[in-house]
């Protein structure tokens, strides 16, 4: 049930080809169609762990959250001001080759699901 999954930047005027030096790695649980599972992540949520990569800074360890405004968010501090929002999460479903959106500083960029794993 528990995943690890990994975003990639998908195509943005900047990257026309997308990059792999950007984005996620994120372990959540997930069901067998690729949607979240929120009462298994509310069972565990420390183990719902994020890693953002991206390229020329140092990455950056946080948790998937559930915030009080009903989304799902990457967060690496207490407090929103450091949130990144994930349009929808509760309704994509984490599959390789389906597309998210991660707001990040204000900024929505696209990700592609590069893989998905089994945690151990």
């Amino acid at each position: 049930m528990w995943k690890r999954v990994r975003l990639e930047l998908a195509r943005t005027p900047q990257f026309p080809a997308g990059s792999k030096e950007y984005g996620y790695e994120v372990t959540a649980p997930l069901d067998e169609q690729g949607h979240l599972v929120p009462e298994e992540w509310r069972k565990a949520k420390g183990a719902a762990v994020v890693r953002r990569f991206w390229h020329g800074e140092e990455q950056q360890t946080g948790n998937l959250i559930h915030t009080r405004h009903r989304t799902w968010a990457f967060s690496y501090a207490p407090g929103e001001d450091d949130d990144e929002p994930v349009f929808k999460l509760d309704h994509h479903r984490l599959v390789q080759g389906e597309y998210v959106s991660v707001t990040e500083r204000g900024v929505t960029r696209p990700f592609h699901v590069a893989s998905v794993v089994p945690v151990q």
